[in-house]
């Protein structure tokens, strides 16, 4: 007979590896009915903790419900729980939403051992993934995007992959500024609050709020999450009238 803990144990089963394209390895398990990925030991996303990746989405997407196309660009796919969230909040027609994802494996993953969390999701002909560097589609926009979700590592002060910190700096928060349109929302989620990442944002001239929500809809602890909305042009519009005038 097996033992607690061989039945325990004999719980977690590793369906899949895969290695990003910085040569960081990621492995997808099952536990139980939950899914999570981790690398190198540390759980990086699961699929029984998302509620702060729902209210990201919710909080970009919703102001631009009346609009007949707007166009979002999310940062990470992860297990589709963002971009659920996102279609859920856009469910008109003329939306579009393009992802980017780092890694091919976890886009095939969403498409196999995932696929259940979202039935028929990723069938949706308005969305486009795209396996690249969310920087690489955020520097080839133009005012082109109503709103960006940054989902992509665990925050400005704690990113996981060195890629990723370029995102976070004054450069990277002035591309996307010049990917929004006007109006638009840049929204950034973190495992943590960052008060320079708030001056940091202000210093790109974009109207900041830093709201913290729960990190799950479910259990008893209420760990939190932070997400920054940054909106581009209000701030513009607020402290300098003349380029209202000039358009």
């Amino acid at each position: 007979m097996a033992t607690r803990t061989q039945q325990i144990m004999k719980q977690y089963i590793k369906l899949a590896e895969t290695v990003t394209p910085e040569g960081e390895s990621l492995d997808l398990f099952e536990h139980d009915g939950e899914f999570f990925i981790s690398s190198k030991g540390e759980r990086l996303m699961t699929s029984i903790a998302y509620g702060s990746e729902e209210e990201l989405a919710r909080m970009a997407c919703q102001p631009f419900r009346p609009a007949r196309q707007p166009k979002v660009l999310i940062g990470g796919l992860g297990m589709c729980f963002t971009l659920s969230a996102a279609v859920e909040s856009l469910p008109q027609d003329g939306a579009q939403f393009d992802v980017a994802e780092l890694t091919q494996g976890v886009v095939d993953w969403n498409k196999t051992y995932l696929k259940g969390l979202h039935p028929g999701l990723l069938d949706d002909p308005r969305i486009k993934i795209k396996v690249s560097p969310v920087q690489k589609i955020i520097a080839g926009a133009k005012a082109e995007y109503s709103a960006i979700m940054l989902d992509v590592d665990n925050g400005p002060s704690a990113f996981h992959g060195e890629e990723n910190e370029s995102l976070y700096t004054l450069e990277g928060l002035n591309a996307a500024k010049a990917a929004l349109k006007e109006g638009g929302i840049l929204a950034v989620w973190s495992a943590y609050p960052d008060k320079n990442f708030t001056k940091l944002l202000r210093k790109a001239k974009f109207d900041v709020s830093e709201v913290e929500v729960p990190a799950s809809h479910k259990g008893r602890k209420r760990r939190m999450h932070t997400i920054w909305l940054a909106r581009s042009g209000s701030y513009v519009s607020q402290n300098k009238p003349e380029s209202r005038r000039r358009k």
